[in-house]
């Protein structure tokens, strides 16, 4: 099975939850929920998780779990489609 990791920079505790682009090769995520108890973590799996259009467990954070800075692995996906699905995401927040 396919599997993709991706560095990730999460935003907690903001205004809106969504894809926020690009920062090299880090995805940048905004999510609404705080950081605290996990929260937020599970705001970003099951953000990716849609977003990508995969099943719950699709996108796991892997490392940096108390941190801004993290780890995704993404299961089932290749990595072009990966990030045109991000890139497409990044795209219709910022309209």
């Amino acid at each position: 099975m396919t599997s993709v990791k991706l560095p990730i920079k999460v935003i907690a505790g903001a205004s809106r939850t969504g894809i926020a682009g690009w920062l090299g090769n880090t995805l940048r995520v905004r999510v609404s929920a705080p950081p605290e108890r996990g929260k937020a973590n599970a705001a970003v799996e099951a953000l990716l998780n849609e977003t990508l259009g995969l099943s719950r467990g699709g996108a796991k954070i892997v490392s940096g779990s108390t941190s801004p800075r993290k780890m995704v692995q993404i299961i089932g996906l290749s990595e072009s489609e990966v990030r045109q699905k991000l890139t497409d995401a990044a795209g219709q927040n910022s309209a």
